[in-house]
């Protein structure tokens, strides 16, 4: 009986041993685990601060950049308004410069058709003049056109004895024929020169060449208007003297083509010049 109670008491305390070290086993692992959490804890905290760092310094620089890149952004758009504003102003005085251009080839295109009217009448008051003229010689008179005039150059002697300025039958007969042109050709104007050679002259009449280029060329006008009825606001005489030759002083000939009367026709350029001082002070 007291072998078996002791066997007991043995069991019993075996068994007691043996539950409590497990026990303390189970304790003691998960102490063990606890430590070990907390350690990966704190290094997941530590990486995850020293990640919040570098995130914020990362940001920081970020915001630094984008800040330089607004800036940048508002300079470009500063520097592009200004451009767009150079080239809306380019464009205003292309645009003008266009207009001007226009309006220059329009006034152009007029001057050239007006010249163009101009010198088909020249050329019609030519053709005119010389039908008119047709039954005179060239040694009494002669018919040309230059720079956009008609030129009748009239022979002293068929027009006025030597040193005289009274006028021949033949030389009014000239003149009626010539009048019955300018009669028709009412916007033209007529200018009458007495041109003489280089020979002194000095008499109760005249005292110089000058005088008598003068009153041959009054002469003329007289007979044209008096005579004829050519308009007096046409005709505008003057005298030249000796000091406009055709032809060398030196021989009979070259004299004798000097002694004359001019009588210059040119349509009226009143509106031609109108309209070139209308262009120049466009300019």
């Amino acid at each position: 009986m007291k072998k078996i109670t002791l066997f007991t008491l043995l069991t019993l305390l075996l068994c007691t041993s043996c539950v409590t070290k497990k026990k303390f086993m189970i304790a003691e692992t998960g102490r063990l685990a606890a430590l070990s959490s907390r350690d990966s804890v704190q290094g997941l905290l530590t990486d995850c601060r020293n990640t919040g760092e570098r995130m914020s310094a990362q940001i920081k620089k970020l915001l630094q950049d984008t800040t330089q890149m607004g800036n940048s952004i508002r300079n470009y758009q500063t520097m592009l308004n200004a451009n767009m504003t150079e080239q809306e102003k380019l464009n205003a005085l292309l645009s003008q410069k266009v207009n001007q251009l226009n309006e220059r080839e329009h006034t152009i295109n007029e001057l050239q058709q007006m010249i163009n009217t101009q010198n088909e009448k020249v050329k019609q008051l030519l053709n005119s003049v010389k039908d008119a003229l047709l039954g005179f010689s060239t040694d009494e008179l002669t018919v040309r056109e230059k720079d956009g005039k008609v030129y009748v150059a009239m022979s002293d002697k068929l027009l006025f004895q030597s040193g005289s300025a009274r006028l021949d039958k033949r030389g009014e007969e000239a003149l009626g024929k010539l009048a019955e042109v300018l009669n028709k050709q009412t916007d033209i104007d007529v200018f009458i020169e007495g041109h003489t050679d280089n020979k002194p002259i000095n008499t109760v009449q005249f005292k110089d060449n000058w005088d008598l280029s003068v009153i041959r060329a009054t002469s003329v006008v007289r007979i044209l208007i008096k005579n004829y009825h050519v308009n007096p606001l046409q005709i505008q005489p003057s005298g030249r003297g000796e000091y406009m030759p055709v032809d060398d002083n030196e021989t009979a000939e070259g004299r004798s083509k000097n002694r004359r009367t001019e009588i210059i026709m040119a349509p009226k350029l009143d509106k031609l010049f109108q309209m070139l001082q209308s262009s120049e002070e466009g300019n």
